[in-house]
């Protein structure tokens, strides 16, 4: 198909004077149409990707989706399984590209919602049962391109609705399907995640609580077997989650013409119950050897705490008594820098105490008539000792203020200068 008949084929589609039907039948020979001749190429294989990788990019397979919902539906049901069965075939094998997220996580699980429901619709129909094997049968076909849609499927409200149905035949074609499912795709277990097996394997045993027909039974025995082929180990701990499945077995499903697969069963789910013995028992021995390791390393380390603990004692009693010392030191030394203080003041007054004694002896010793001419001398001395230190003391300061002042005078003829620099010869921009 070319594109300018995609763009052709979607434009019809997308007039509104199209009645369902009549877009059922128009995308039921095109898409036929369409098939058959990519088939007929000598590259068949590539041709039919090209052609389903178009027809999702073009969106005609979203027509299809939207044309297979049973509330738009009228009388046409067999055109719309056969859409279904075209749909489901153009979703095997396409090549999405940089689409691959929105065609797996939105595209696929909203073709399967489509299909489910129409399947319900049909299930209410006891006239229409060989369409609603074709829907089922396109359903396992899809699942088996694309594994990771089983959990949608199982866990799908339009799949419950179908479970739920008192109809064997119905029970039955849905046992069947994943029965077939797990036979023609040999990898398919293989890719479910453990919740997605486990979902597969709680609707077998459901069929087996809830069913008492023999083909159901035989079905869904054969289904569980089928997967403990495929799964192996993975199954034995999920068969651990349904406790008296045994007893169930062997009381109500024995005697039905399939009592080989029923002991072959019954021995798997017992091997199962022995290995979680086998594991609790080992479990046990590594719980009161953890308890033993624990218990011995606890010791350990309670008489490390208390060697490390009389250290510390004895780190914090030398730390203490060597700060006491040093503060006893410290003590001692201004003690002794006070006395000493106190030793120099007293003998500068002693000094003077003995020089003034000695002045008023030496005056005592002069004539009258000189006392008076040594007193004034001594006045003089003084005031001569006193004006040079105010001289001093005058000149120092006077010195100072003009080194400010001349500092400060230079300071502001070098600004003025550059100031004036400046002015006459800017600066060149580099």
């Amino acid at each position: 198909m070319k594109e300018e008949e995609l763009q052709e084929l979607k434009r019809k589609l997308e007039e509104e004077e199209l009645t369902q039907d009549q877009r059922i039948r128009l995308l039921n020979s095109s898409l036929n149409k369409a098939l058959n001749l990519a088939a007929l190429q000598t590259d068949g294989g590539a041709a039919s990707t090209l052609l389903k990788s178009r027809l999702y990019l073009s969106g005609v397979l979203s027509h299809c989706v939207a044309a297979l919902r049973p509330g738009r539906l009228q009388e046409s049901w067999s055109a719309a399984a056969t859409l279904a069965q075209l749909t489901c075939c153009c979703c095997v094998g396409v090549q999405p590209g940089r689409h691959s997220e929105a065609f797996h996580r939105l595209f696929l699980p909203s073709v399967v919602d489509a299909l489910l429901s129409l399947a319900g619709q049909l299930m209410r129909r006891a006239e229409r049962c060989s369409l609603f094997r074709t829907l089922m049968d396109s359903v396992g076909r899809l699942l088996s391109a694309h594994a990771q849609l089983s959990a949608h499927v199982i866990s799908s409200a339009h799949y419950e609705q179908i479970q739920m149905c008192d109809d064997v035949a119905v029970t039955l074609l849905c046992v069947q399907m994943w029965i077939q499912i797990c036979t023609t795709s040999r990898n398919f277990l293989s890719e479910l995640s453990d919740d997605s097996a486990l979902l597969l394997l709680n609707e077998a045993v459901g069929q087996l609580a809830l069913s008492s027909d023999s083909t159901v039974g035989g079905a869904s025995i054969r289904l569980i077997l089928l997967m403990a082929n495929q799964l192996k180990l993975r199954l034995q701990p999920l068969l651990l989650s349904f406790r008296g499945l045994d007893s169930l077995l062997d009381k109500d499903w024995r005697g039905r013409g399939f009592d080989q697969d029923v002991d072959q069963l019954i021995a798997l789910v017992q091997s199962g119950q022995g290995v979680l013995m086998s594991g609790s028992q080992v479990s046990t021995e590594h719980v009161q050897a953890a308890c033993v390791i624990q218990a011995a390393w606890r010791s350990y380390r309670t008489r490390r705490r208390v060697k490390s603990l009389s250290r510390a004692v004895s780190t914090l009693q030398r730390r203490y008594r060597a700060r006491r010392r040093r503060q006893q030191q410290q003590t001692e030394a201004r003690r002794w820098e006070e006395e000493l203080s106190y030793q120099v003041f007293v003998r500068r007054q002693q000094a003077r105490r003995r020089f003034h004694q000695k002045q008023r002896r030496l005056l005592q010793l002069l004539p009258a008539d000189q006392v008076q001419s040594y007193l004034q001398e001594v006045e003089r001395r003084a005031a001569v000792v006193i004006q040079s230190f105010w001289r001093g003391f005058r000149e120092r300061r006077r010195y100072q203020d003009t080194q400010r002042h001349t500092l400060r005078q230079t300071q502001k003829r070098q600004q003025a200068a550059m100031t004036l620099q400046t002015a006459v010869c800017p600066p060149v921009p580099t």
